[in-house]
């Protein structure tokens, strides 16, 4: 459990905030890296907001921060932030945060994504903000090495070190949290079956609703109606599996000719793919790259299989995602997917780095329809049984008041 009636400075929060706020509404303020990141967060923001809540958003914007201070009815604060560590921008950045947290003077910051948390967090301290919430989406150390991972592990350690608690998408990645001694176990916790914001399976990712978006999609690519498509979702960068999934795609491509591949996401300049994976998914026969999508739910309506062969996540939405619009996956053994399908039941997992094995289980899927039938359904019924986004929301409400020392006004 996180121990929500303590700072890191061993005041209670209750008279920190619930005394001095008097009859003010309670402010949360996110901060995350990168804008996009922020969409996760539609949805909850309203949940909150009618519950008594203000809240408002900091990061970089990637052309989406308007867009989603707009939708969500929110004031939002574009700071520039990079992935990559650069010690006079984070510095400045620090600087820009501590900024708008003394101005904006909110209760609770709750911060994303490494950089997000580290910086995000530094600033709250600095500025006096008596609860600060660490989400961790995922830890980008598990696949680095040498000095860039001791600094990755060291910056989520100090993000988790300032903030009251932590809070983990998934278990398997709160039991690398404590195993590696970022957080103490007391100090972290996932909320019911974990992710962050759930999954809308009855509206925006119901198949039913977009069924006849399928044809359209496949007409935008040029895929033939009656082709077989596997997609995949996920940012063009090597730790999504990129170029396994190239590699795949070669031996796949000459034995199901009338498979197709659609990819969805968006190159990476901080993290390029390999020279050899570009060229590789612009010569490769049927291979379809339609870049970032906002709009991703009627794009699952033409896929007939989803594959994500990352190398690590948090918790692997886009499984869910796709789960919801009743689709079998492949994906791999490592913490964040494994807690987001059912082996064997909701998709097939495989090795991670190993594209003999990821181009087995696709063929697999793609020779036996009623096998991605049946996998599709229990992902489906799954996702709607422990995943519901108002039930996630509600623990998160209920997390807030319990920081604020108001636990008896939670639902």
């Amino acid at each position: 459990m996180l121990s929500p009636t303590r700072s890191v400075s061993g005041a209670p929060n209750a008279s920190r905030t619930g005394g001095a706020r008097g009859a003010r509404k309670p402010k949360v303020v996110h901060v995350a890296t990168v804008s996009r990141t922020l969409g996760f967060l539609n949805g909850q923001i309203g949940y909150l907001k009618a519950r008594g809540f203000e809240v408002e958003a900091i990061a970089a914007d990637d052309g989406t921060l308007h867009a989603i201070g707009a939708e969500n009815g929110i004031p939002t604060h574009d700071v520039p932030m990079t992935r990559t560590i650069d010690p006079l921008r984070d510095a400045l950045a620090v600087v820009r945060i501590w900024r708008i947290l003394r101005s904006v003077r909110p209760d609770i910051v709750h911060t994303h994504t490494p950089k997000g948390g580290l910086l995000g967090n530094v600033a709250a301290a600095l500025a006096g903000v008596p609860v600060r919430v660490h989400q961790i989406h995922g830890l980008p150390h598990l696949t680095s090495r040498g000095s860039r991972r001791v600094l990755l592990k060291w910056s989520e350690k100090l993000a988790a070190f300032l903030a009251s608690g932590t809070i983990c998408v998934s278990k398997s990645i709160m039991q690398a949290v404590i195993a590696d001694e970022i957080a103490p176990r007391e100090k972290v916790k996932v909320l019911r079956n974990g992710s962050a914001d759930g999954v809308d399976a009855l509206d925006a990712f119901n198949p039913a609703r977009h069924a006849r978006k399928r044809e359209v999609v496949r007409r935008r690519y040029g895929i033939p109606e009656d082709a077989l498509v596997v997609g995949c979702v996920a940012r063009l960068v090597p730790d999504k599996g990129i170029p396994e999934l190239a590699d795949a795609w070669s031996e796949i491509h000459p034995l199901a000719p009338g498979s197709h591949l659609l990819i969805v996401g968006a190159d990476e300049q901080e993290n390029p793919l390999p020279a050899a994976t570009v060229n590789a998914l612009k010569t490769l026969p049927r291979v379809h790259l339609a870049g970032f999508l906002r709009d991703i739910a009627p794009v699952y309506a033409a896929f007939d299989i989803v594959v994500l062969p990352s190398h690590r996540e948090g918790l692997g939405l886009v499984l869910l995602e796709a789960a919801a619009m009743g689709l079998p996956a492949v994906t791999t053994r490592v913490p964040g997917c494994i807690d987001a399908v059912e082996p064997d039941s909701t998709a097939l997992v495989i090795d991670v780095r190993s594209p003999r094995s990821l181009a087995a289980a696709i063929l697999r899927y793609i020779r036996d329809p009623q096998l991605r039938r049946a996998h599709g359904a229990a992902g489906r019924e799954r996702v709607l049984r422990l995943f519901d986004r108002k039930e996630l929301w509600a623990a998160v409400h209920h997390e807030y008041l319990l920081y604020l020392g108001e636990p008896g006004m939670a639902e």
